[in-house]
C-alpha cells in the first residue's frame, strides 16, 4: 500500500482540492481502482477536501473499500428498480441476507418480477454506470431525516431514526434518488462496473464482486439448505413483530423484552428437539457438529445431548480437538505460523482408528489436548459404547469427510450452525452475520481468555480465511442446519461489547473496525442479561 504525505508547501490550495483529484495522479500504481482514502487513520470519502497528513488509499481489495462498493451498488440498484417499475409501483424492495456471493432481496408491489424486469433494470443500472453520475452525501438534522423518511414511506428508517441520539444524519443521492446507508460509498457511479441481477426462488440476487476478484461476478451457486434456513429466521422475525432494529427498540422501549426473549429461547429448544428426533429416527451413532467460530457450537451440542437424553439415548460428546497433532508437528502458514485450523493439524488416522474400534463395540481410551503443553495426553478415560449410545462430535472439520474417511456415511448424521442473523438495520442495510459472529467473540475472549478487543479484530481476517477454507464448501451436505442468531442478542451484548471497544487504540490499525462496531452498537436500545435464560446460547458469550 502507497504512502505519501501532504506537505505544508501546497497547504494553501487545500480548501479547493478533493481526494478524488489526489486519486486519480496515483491511480496508475493500483491494479484496482481507489475508492476511498484512509488520513492519519481516519477513513474518508474521495469527495471530502484533502488536508496535511499520511494518506493511504484504499481499493475493492480491502474491506472497507469492498463495502463501500456493495453499500453504492445496492442504492444503484434501488435507483434503477424504481426507475423501471415506475416508485408509484413499488411497495419495497429489501435487501435481506447475503447469500452465494450476493445478496438476496426481495421487490413487492404492483409488477411482476421476472428476469426480464431484472435485465431492464440492470440495463438501466448501466446506463447509470456509463453516466458517471456523482453520489451525493449531505447532512440533515435527524428531525428533518425522519419527516423525510415518512414522506418518502421508508417506514423503517423513520423508526429506525427515531432512537437515534446523534443530531445529524448523512443521506446519500444519485440524481435526486435519496436514501441512508450505514457507512462510507464510492464517489459516483463510474466506479461501479461490476455487477447482475439474477431471479432466485420468490426474489432476486443482486451479484456483486468480493475482495479477492473486485474485477469479476462469480459464479452463483444456490445453497438452498441455506438459503432455507435463512428464510425461516426471516418469517420467524415478521411473526414476532421483529423484523429490524427499529422495531427491536420498539418492542424494548414497550416493555415487551422479557416475551421476546422467552419466546426466542422457546422456539430454539424446539428446533434443538426437533433435530434429536431426526437423530433418534435415523439409527446413526455418530453426530458431527461443525460450523464457524462463535456459533454457540458448545452450548448446542450440550443442549442437543440433553435432548437426546429425553429419548432415551447415551450421548458422548468428543471434541475433535483433542486429536491434535503435537505443537511441534503441526503446519505452518504462510506467514510460517502454526495453522490450527488445517485438517493435517489433526491426526486424522488416530481419530479414525478410534471412531472404527467405538463403532465395533470395543472399549477405547480417548486423548485429552493439553493446550498450555500443546501435547496430547492419555488420562485413562475410556469408552465403551452400547446399544443406547451415540457420539457427538464436535470440530470445525466434521463436514468434511476427509477427516472421517473411514467411518460409513450412513452412519453419520451432519448438523451445521452458524449464527445467521436475521436483523437487519433496515431495508436497505444488512446486518452482515461475520459482525454478529466477530462481537460474540470479542466479548467472550475479552471474558474468558483475557483478549483484549483489539486482538480479536486482528486475528479475524485469518478466522474467517479459515472457515473459508475448512467450514463452508461443505455447510450444503449437512442433515440438518441450526441457526443459533437470537433477535434479541446484540442488545445484550451491546453493554458487553462497548467498553472493550473504546479501549482499541486510535493510532491502531484496528480503531477503524472497533469505531465502525461502536458506531454499529449505537443503533440498538441496550438491555439487561438479567433476563437470559442460563442454559441459553448467549450465555457461552456473556
Amino acid at each position: 500500500m502507497v504512502q505519501l504525505k501532504i506537505n505544508t508547501q501546497i497547504k494553501e490550495y487545500l480548501d479547493d482540492i478533493t481526494w478524488q483529484v489526489i486519486a486519480d495522479e496515483y491511480q496508475s500504481g493500483y491494479s484496482d481502482e481507489i475508492l476511498l482514502v484512509q488520513v492519519n487513520g481516519k477513513l474518508q470519502e474521495l469527495q471530502e477536501k484533502i488536508r496535511e497528513g499520511e494518506v493511504q488509499f484504499i481499493t475493492a481489495r480491502q474491506k472497507p473499500g469492498i463495502s463501500a462498493y456493495q453499500r453504492s451498488a445496492t442504492l444503484l440498484m434501488l435507483k434503477a428498480f424504481y426507475a423501471v417499475a415506475g416508485p408509484e409501483n413499488v411497495e419495497k424492495v429489501i435487501v435481506d441476507f447475503s447469500i452465494g456471493k450476493g445478496f438476496f432481496v426481495e421487490a413487492r408491489g404492483s409488477f411482476t418480477l421476472n428476469q426480464e424486469l431484472l435485465d431492464q433494470v440492470k440495463a438501466k443500472m448501466q446506463e447509470y454506470v456509463d453516466q458517471e453520475i456523482p453520489i451525493l452525501k449531505r447532512s440533515i438534522s435527524t428531525d428533518d431525516a425522519i419527516e423525510r423518511f415518512h414522506k418518502h414511506r421508508m417506514y423503517d428508517k423513520e423508526r429506525l431514526f427515531l432512537y437515534r441520539r446523534v443530531s445529524r444524519v448523512n443521506v446519500y443521492s444519485i440524481d435526486g434518488f435519496e436514501d441512508y446507508f450505514y457507512g462510507y460509498m464510492v464517489m459516483s457511479t463510474r466506479y461501479l462496473k461490476y455487477f447482475d441481477l439474477q431471479m432466485y426462488e420468490e426474489g432476486f440476487i443482486l451479484r456483486l464482486p468480493n475482495k479477492k476478484q473486485p474485477k469479476a461476478i462469480q459464479p452463483f451457486h444456490p445453497q438452498k439448505k441455506l438459503f432455507d434456513v435463512q428464510q425461516e429466521a426471516e418469517k420467524l422475525g415478521h411473526k414476532l413483530g421483529v423484523f429490524d432494529v427499529g422495531t427491536l427498540n420498539d418492542t424494548i422501549a414497550r416493555g415487551r423484552m422479557n416475551d421476546l426473549i422467552l419466546m426466542q429461547e422457546a422456539l430454539q429448544e424446539k428446533k434443538i428437539g426437533d433435530i434429536a428426533e431426526q437423530i433418534y429416527e435415523s439409527g446413526r451413532k455418530l453426530i458431527m457438529i461443525a460450523g464457524p467460530s462463535s456459533s454457540g457450537k458448545t452450548t448446542f451440542s450440550h443442549r442437543l445431548s440433553i435432548q437426546l437424553g429425553a429419548l432415551g439415548m447415551k450421548p458422548h460428546p468428543i471434541a475433535v480437538d483433542n486429536y491434535f497433532v503435537n505443537r511441534v508437528d503441526s503446519p505452518r502458514d504462510e506467514n510460517g505460523n502454526y495453522d490450527y485450523e488445517a485438517l493435517n493439524c489433526i491426526d486424522v488416522k488416530q481419530f479414525n482408528e478410534d471412531m472404527e474400534e467405538l463403532l465395533a463395540g470395543k472399549r477405547v481410551e480417548l486423548p485429552v489436548y493439553n493446550f498450555v503443553k500443546g501435547e496430547r495426553e492419555y488420562k485413562g478415560d475410556f469408552l465403551q459404547l452400547g446399544a443406547e449410545d451415540i457420539l457427538v462430535i464436535e470440530g470445525i472439520h466434521c463436514l468434511n469427510d476427509d477427516l472421517s474417511y473411514s467411518l460409513p456415511r450412513d452412519k453419520k448424521f451432519k448438523i451445521y450452525i452458524s449464527a445467521l442473523t436475521q436483523l437487519n438495520i433496515d431495508d436497505h442495510n444488512r446486518v452482515p452475520t461475520t459482525d454478529g459472529r466477530l462481537i460474540r467473540r470479542m466479548v467472550r475472549d475479552a471474558r474468558t481468555r483475557g483478549a483484549s478487543a483489539q486482538d480479536t479484530i486482528r486475528m479475524w481476517d485469518s478466522v474467517r480465511r479459515g472457515e473459508e477454507r475448512n467450514i463452508f464448501p461443505y455447510q450444503e451436505e449437512a442433515d440438518a442446519m441450526f441457526n443459533s442468531a437470537f433477535l434479541y442478542e446484540l442488545s445484550v451484548l451491546k453493554q458487553y461489547a462497548e467498553p472493550i471497544l473504546y479501549s482499541v487504540p486510535r493510532d491502531s490499525a484496528e480503531y477503524n473496525e472497533a469505531k465502525r462496531l461502536l458506531k454499529f452498537l449505537d443503533y440498538f436500545l441496550g438491555v439487561s442479561s438479567e433476563q437470559v435464560p442460563h442454559n441459553s446460547i448467549v450465555r457461552e458469550f456473556i
